[in-house]
């Protein structure tokens, strides 16, 4: 599988603190990559690098060969905490990046109404956030993201602040929408479940500064169905692996119901 995605000896500092150091690791064309790690390792700050909002402090990343400097409209990222203009309507807000690169009006009507059946809110267009669930909003954010037909798909623990029933609906619609319009995806979660349902490979990172500890596959073919992958003998054997790594590289016993 080609390379899409290489990060060579990446290091981020803030001053005195590290982020994240010597970090080198490859994503393939159209595959999912979930990241897992304990908080403060780094994750968030790798996807800023990754989206050319902030520079590594040593190393290098490179997306389709060429060094990552700056934001690309190749790339999209979907934020945890939906990330929606408040003052715009849900049309209005998928529309944002479309209009931003210049579309033409018939273009971007197209499209939005597109991404909106495609994430389920027909219907919605002509509301605002404020009169969404949170799944709603966080569906608009992807269609969002989606809409301006990016290679690459950042995303930073989309699902995290959701109730568990709309997380599990949400990653079922992210698993529809990747078989239907694959993307090369860069997936941060603190979840070991939501890693294995949706990623292609895992990578585990230790605590601050944070570095690669270990990289898996996810040796279950798509398309999958969360509750068959769940309970899939290959599934349980790395959710027990995943989280015994995760203890000695955090310390501490995994949380119940994980």
């Amino acid at each position: 599988m080609a390379a899409k995605i290489v990060v060579r000896d990446a290091t981020k500092r803030f001053g005195g603190v590290v982020a994240f150091e010597h970090l080198s690791f490859e994503v393939g064309e159209h595959e999912v990559l979930c990241i897992l790690g304990p908080s403060g390792c780094g994750k968030t700050t790798l996807l800023r690098v990754l989206d050319g909002l902030t520079a590594p402090s040593g190393g290098e990343v490179r997306i389709d060969g060429r060094p990552v400097t700056c934001p690309s409209r190749d790339v999209a990222m979907v934020f945890q905490h939906f990330g929606l203009f408040p003052w715009k309507r849900l049309e209005d807000n998928i529309a944002y990046g479309l209009r931003l690169l210049g579309r033409p009006k018939p273009e971007v009507c197209e499209t939005v109404d597109r991404y909106v059946r495609l994430v389920g809110l027909a219907g919605f267009e002509r509301h605002y956030p404020f009169q969404l669930s949170g799944g709603m909003q966080q569906r608009a954010g992807l269609a969002r993201a989606l809409a301006v037909n990016p290679s690459v798909l950042l995303m930073d623990e989309p699902f995290g602040a959701l109730d568990a029933q709309t997380r599990e609906m949400l990653q079922e619609e992210l698993l529809r929408i990747l078989d239907r319009e694959p993307k090369t995806v860069v997936f941060v979660t603190h979840s070991v479940d939501e890693a294995i349902v949706l990623g292609d490979r895992i990578l585990v990172m230790s605590a601050r500064p944070g570095r690669v500890r270990e990289v898996l596959t996810v040796d279950i073919p798509r398309p999958r169905d969360l509750a068959k992958t769940r309970a899939d003998d290959r599934a349980i054997r790395l959710r027990t692996h995943i989280w015994d790594r995760l203890r000695r590289f955090a310390g501490g016993p995994a949380p119940a119901g994980e």
